[in-house]
């Protein structure tokens, strides 16, 4: 399969570079005190929505939305993340763009074969190429993933190759690829159950005594789900070395942030004793630099951290999904002026970093990934309608047996009437 430039490397070394302790103030943290232990509050009216209150959180931002870089001071509130992509090169910088483009042409090929029926169904990833591609490539070969069902970029910063990601959508598997061959999860419909399994994976890594990390993606409207909850407490009971990655679109399909939650979500973690970090979700190196900064505190045995990407989901919830009747087009167009391509454009085209032959060859690039990605859908079998009924018990069931005569005399139903 195409594999990025920006190839992942072992970060073992980074974690020479930064402090990374509960104790250390940092941007997004609610300001905790160095070496203290003590937490200060800000007292807000409760009448104001969350968006309102997250307007005055601070977030990690490395990058602006015009492509400037952010420089930061030594003793900058960001200075602890920057380090982690302080040396970062031009040709890492060209394979994270490359990434993101690529990544998104295949999302929009996979919109595409849904709306003309092969797929069954997609969740694009719209917008949130950013947050999903810093923080996959700030994760080592050994660590492990668990993803939901959006985290196509992580897929491949993993080495997923993208068709293996069609054929649940199409209906032909539960997922076409060996979780263990790297290291990254099957995707996960039930929502914020990953969270478990990704705590319990890393209570084992702890047991083991392995010098890895785990990661858990989740979106803001699973952080309401109780799963999410248990994992948060057994992870910072257990010190598991696992990081929450929490996507906050703004929206949980139809519910907006504010209808959600009362405080900004990372600051949840608070709560249950471990940090929580908010970044520019839509900035590729500040997602990079925090997520490479909690794992790597958790390779350590410092125990888990909360992300808290702060982004937006420019389309649809998935593809049976209608936006149009819960947000405004005003609201996606001032996000569309934050757009995590563009920006990372207009910093490598200022700093010359890249020229017009790099993004003449990567459009050519992403016109064969295109046509690869519809050539193997469309050679995909069509899903086996009976399937559903197999494997539900090991010596088969009478309820079923009944379910399954039913369902092919419906399915017979049709065949008549095409007959008629």
């Amino acid at each position: 399969m195409t594999e990025s430039t920006a190839a992942r490397k072992p970060r073992r070394s980074a974690g020479s570079k930064a402090a990374g302790t509960t104790g250390t103030k940092a941007a997004g943290t609610t300001g905790t005190k160095a070496g203290t232990g003590k937490r200060t509050t800000r007292t807000t009216s409760t009448t104001r929505t969350a968006a309102e209150k997250g307007s005055e959180t601070e977030l990690v931002q490395l990058l602006t939305p015009e492509g400037e870089r952010i420089e930061t001071a030594a003793d900058s509130a960001y200075a602890e993340y920057a380090r982690y992509v302080a040396d970062i090169t031009p040709d890492e910088l060209r394979g994270l763009y490359r990434d993101m483009v690529l990544t998104r042409r295949f999302d929009a090929e996979a919109t595409a074969l849904q709306r003309q029926g092969e797929l069954g169904l997609w969740a694009s990833l719209l917008g949130q190429e950013a947050a999903q591609i810093g923080s996959g490539r700030a994760t080592r070969e050994d660590d492990y993933v668990f993803p939901t069902y959006r985290e196509h970029g992580v897929a491949w910063c993993r080495g997923v190759d993208p068709t293996n990601l069609l054929g649940m959508f199409r209906g032909v598997n539960n997922g076409g690829w060996d979780p263990n061959s790297n290291n990254f999860h099957l995707y996960t419909i039930v929502i914020g159950s990953q969270a478990l399994h990704a705590t319990g994976y890393a209570m084992g890594v702890a047991k083991d005594g392995a010098d890895s990390g785990v990661i858990a993606y989740f979106g803001d409207g699973a952080s309401s789900q109780g799963d999410v909850s248990e994992a948060f407490n057994f992870a910072a009971v257990y010190n598991a070395p696992v990081v929450f990655f929490c996507q906050n679109n703004q929206w949980a399909i139809s519910e907006s942030n504010e209808k959600q939650t009362r405080v900004p979500l990372y600051q949840r973690a608070q709560g249950f004793g471990f940090p929580g970090v908010r970044v520019d979700g839509n900035d590729v190196l500040a997602s990079l630099a925090v997520t490479r900064w909690a794992l790597d505190r958790a390779r350590r045995g410092e125990g888990p951290a909360l992300i808290e990407a702060y982004t937006y989901r420019m389309g649809a919830h998935t593809t049976s999904d209608d936006p149009s009747r819960y947000r405004h087009d005003d609201e996606r167009v001032a996000w569309e002026a934050k757009d995590p391509i563009l920006r990372l454009r207009r910093f490598l085209e200022a700093a010359n970093h890249a020229d017009e032959g790099f993004f003449a060859e990567l459009d050519a690039e992403s016109e064969t990934l295109g046509k690869r990605v519809r050539e193997v859908v469309r050679a995909m079998p069509d899903p086996d309608r009976f399937a559903i009924f197999e494997n539900a018990y090991a010596d088969g069931h009478a309820l079923v047996d009944e379910e399954r005569a039913q369902f092919a005399a419906y399915q017979a139903s049709f065949a008549d009437a095409e007959g008629v």
